[in-house]
């Protein structure tokens, strides 16, 4: 029976706690008492954890499968070329890289909650490899799952090396079967554990197909060396803070064996063994929390790797892994054309590729990270930035105090970049979710959740996390530490916006079409299809946002009174903490030009953007709950912040929004780099379509000469004096995020009678076609999507593999065709993103 969606509203009224009490954490829900609503959260909730418990959780490597538990089993593949004793270190792939030879690579479709399919081109070894990794769900622990590793080689010769790296973190135990043949295993290694959260359990490489070399030289004769022909394993053990260097460890290994031959003078042309076999680990199998097993293939190559829990009662086989992949498959081919619908003239199958790559490689970018921050929590009173210099003082406070890790923390995060940044982003990650919601609704809460989690008394969330010494291996060390003072722009608040609109949307009718779904749809929507859980869990999270809400205006606020501006509101201007004289950092926008010098009265016209955006996404969020007090704040806010925008930062002779700073006689002035920070009012959808000052940005936009390319929206103004200098990071590139903002509000200004409908359908289908063309002619040329793209000539640029708001081009691609008839009206309105 489908719940009363009033019914359960006015319940909800009636149970809500005050918003002033803040939860820790928004776990799943407690049982006051066994009744039937609590069952379904609880039941819920397991089903949830379960689905998404496995999966390539490692998005920093190739290919590495671990669980959502912090200290757990964890895998990875490696492989290289053995036919050279000095190219074989620079062969071997683990960590994904910017410049590893690759043409390309990623997941050519995947689903958080089965599974899916990768492929890599690796052209420097002269191997295609593709990786197919599906879940079996059963039993009380996450279940089994399985992955195939095949090989394709340019070169039918060639040795191919190919390790599984294991490991054990925690008190679990980790073993390896013994062979019957001391040199080495002709059939499946057999690898037997037990784990917290995962009871115990068997992972199986089988021996798989493909030929295996063997050679005849006399250190074949050998025991501890062999003949080649058969898997080995070493087992080892190593403190836990270690074991996730593999390469080091494998070449530690490696080295000893390489050390013997060269003191036993078998390092010379003549004596000297062939390179497969040197680099062949010694057959050593037993009890480790390392497991290294490692097959030498000579041309093509496939085998799997077959984890099965204990709880499920069924151990997985490879028949099993080869019906699931099949039938993954077809699954999600079918879905993908049913949740992102693309429009003319993208509706062709070679969009059709593109877009499910560049979908799965967002969705199978996500990972889990797990352990300690650098954070400084010192407070210096520099910090509170009044002073003028104060940047300067800021940076002697950050030399002064010591930073230090802090807390034991756990993120579930879709990453920008898995070869540049692969970890968490707070602006970046609102972006990521936008399509993953179209997806899996839920799996998109379980991202949001993981971000409130790590949210102080405060209110204030780290905008890079950098979790554990692996993630901070890829970071500077000067780029580590966090403040507490730091912000970032809300992007979340985007995401839990349109949850709320869907589930009133909803009104509970999903569950009608419960019958059809797949058990894996049915979760990614659970939250949509049950409404008291999706009420429950907004319940949970809505005095977060609240309490994240009041710590941007708090610290983040600037100083109107002090310098007798004139402004509708004297509370609602504000200010980026953390400037330089070159970079806004925690803006997001880097490099992007600012007032020179900063100054303490400096206004900001994005942030100011960002904290009515979050004001308007509260206030339909409160009025969901029932908060009246709440909504009646947060549209008093609303209104002075739009009114402010235009008091503190309009400015009429340039015809757009401008940062305000003081200048030498203590009186406001408008400092002017026109550009994205010029159209933040607009892109934050606070601007009414038949405002006479959109006419001007809309004007702004599309001159060729300002910010309009035959690519997408260039960053900074081509007539601006900084345009294309220094680092030029966001002084000219141009960005996917700043593009899908501006084509979702040009698309809602043509489709609403007014003066600008005209000239906004114009741009928005040109905009649209650019953005599409440009980013899919790039994956098509060089086999990546990129971090930003070049304003003269389109091609991708800076960071490759950047699946991170560069796949919003699969949004793009689903918005309607307004070339090809007649613009229709938005039902949704113009804050939705």
């Amino acid at each position: 029976m489908i719940p009363n969606w009033r019914r359960l509203l006015a319940a909800a009224l009636l149970t809500s706690t005050s918003t002033s009490t803040v939860t820790a954490t928004i776990d799943a829900p407690s049982n006051n008492g066994l009744n039937d609503e609590s069952i379904l959260h609880s039941e819920l909730a397991r089903q949830q954890n379960s689905s998404l418990l496995w999966g390539p959780y490692r998005p920093n490597l190739y290919f590495g499968v671990r669980p959502r538990i912090p200290k757990s089993l964890m895998t990875g593949l490696m492989w290289g070329k053995v036919e050279s004793f000095q190219d074989f270190q620079n062969t071997m792939r683990y960590t994904c890289e910017q410049n590893e030879g690759m043409k390309g690579y990623g997941w050519d479709e995947y689903d958080a909650r089965n599974g899916g399919v990768q492929t890599i081109h690796d052209t420097g070894n002269g191997l295609t490899l593709t990786t197919s990794f599906v879940k079996v769900p059963g039993g009380s622990n996450g279940g089994s799952w399985g992955a195939r590793v095949k090989g394709v080689l340019a070169d039918p010769g060639q040795r191919t090396t190919v390790m599984l790296y294991v490991t054990q973190e925690g008190g679990g135990r980790l073993e390896a079967e013994k062979s019957e043949e001391k040199r080495g295993f002709e059939g499946d290694v057999v690898l037997k554990g037990e784990g917290e959260g995962l009871g115990g359990y068997k992972l199986v490489v089988t021996r798989g197909e493909g030929d295996m070399p063997l050679s005849t030289h006399e250190i074949s004769e050998l025991e501890e060396w062999g003949e080649g022909g058969r898997t080995t394993v070493q087992s080892l053990r190593y403190p836990d803070e270690q074991i996730w260097q593999a390469k080091p460890i494998v070449f530690r290994q490696l080295k000893e064996q390489v050390d013997w031959l060269v003191e036993n003078k078998y390092d010379n042309e003549e004596r000297a063994p062939p390179v497969w076999q040197v680099f062949t680990l010694q057959n050593k199998p037993g009890e480790g929390n390392v497991q290294i097993v490692q097959k030498v293939f000579e041309g093509d190559f496939e085998f799997d790797v077959l984890f099965s829990s204990e709880s499920a009662g069924k151990e997985l086989e490879s028949e099993d892994l080869t019906r699931e992949i099949k039938a993954g498959s077809e699954q999600f081919g079918e879905r993908f054309g049913g949740v992102f619908s693309l429009k003319a003239p993208f509706n062709t199958d070679k969009y059709k590729k593109f877009g499910r790559s560049m979908f799965s490689n967002l969705i199978g970018g996500i990972g889990y990270f797990y352990g300690e921050a650098v954070v400084d929590r010192s407070y210096a009173p520099e910090y509170d930035e009044v002073d003028e210099g104060f940047w300067e003082e800021a940076a002697e406070a950050r030399a002064r105090h010591a930073e230090a890790l802090e807390g034991l923390y756990e993120l579930f995060t879709s990453v920008p970049s898995r070869p540049f940044f692969p970890r968490g982003f707070l602006w970046d990650e609102g972006f990521h979710l936008l399509p993953i919601a179209d997806w899996d609704t839920d799996l998109a809460l379980e991202v949001i959740k993981s971000w409130f989690n790590l949210i102080d008394e405060d209110g204030w969330i780290g905008r890079e996390q950098i979790l554990g010494a692996e993630a901070r291996s890829k970071v500077p060390q000067e780029f580590q530490t966090q403040y507490p003072h730091y912000a970032n722009p809300p992007t979340l608040f985007l995401v839990v916006e349109q949850f709320v609109e869907r589930l009133l949307n909803t009104n509970g009718t999903a569950a009608v079409h419960k019958e059809r779904l797949s058990q894996s749809e049915s979760l990614a929507s659970a939250s949509l299809e049950n409404p008291e859980v999706g009420l429950e869990y907004l319940r949970k999270l809505y005095p977060l946002l609240r309490r994240q809400f009041q710590w941007f205006r708090k610290t983040q606020k600037g100083d109107i009174k002090s310098y007798d501006r004139e402004a509708y509101s004297t509370k609602e201007g504000y200010r980026w903490r953390g400037r330089t004289t070159t970079h806004c950092l925690t803006s997001g926008l880097d490099d992007y030009p600012r007032p020179q010098p900063p100054h303490p009265g400096e206004l900001h016209v994005d942030l100011m953007s960002w904290v009515g955006l979050m004001a308007k996404s509260l206030s339909n969020i409160g009025d969901a709950l029932g908060f009246a007090e709440d909504v009646d704040e947060y549209r008093t806010i609303l209104d002075a912040i739009e009114h402010n925008l235009v008091d503190l930062h309009w400015s009429e002779k340039d015809g757009c929004f401008c940062d305000a700073t003081i200048d030498d006689f203590e009186e406001n002035k408008l400092v002017c780099h026109k550009g994205y920070i010029s159209l933040f009012p607009f892109l934050t959808g606070l601007m009414k379509p038949d405002d006479p000052k959109v006419g001007k940005i809309l004007a702004l936009i599309g001159d060729e000469e300002e910010l309009w390319t035959p690519y997408g929206l260039r960053s900074l103004s081509k007539k601006d004096a900084l345009y294309e200098t220094a680092e030029n990071y966001w002084r000219s590139p141009i960005w996917i995020n700043i593009n899908y903002m501006a084509v979702k509000q040009l698309h809602y200004v043509a489709t609403q009678d007014g003066p600008h409908k005209e000239v906004a359908r114009d741009l928005y289908s040109r905009l649209r076609k650019n953005l599409v063309e440009t980013i899919y002619n790039a994956w098509e040329e060089t086999g990546f999507a990129w971090e930003q793209y070049n304003p003269d000539t389109g091609k991708g640029q800076r960071t490759q593999h950047f699946t991170g708001w560069t796949s919003l081009v699969v949004k793009i691609m689903t918005m309607e065709d307004l070339e090809g008839g007649k613009a229709t009206g938005s039902e949704h309105g113009h804050d939705e993103l």
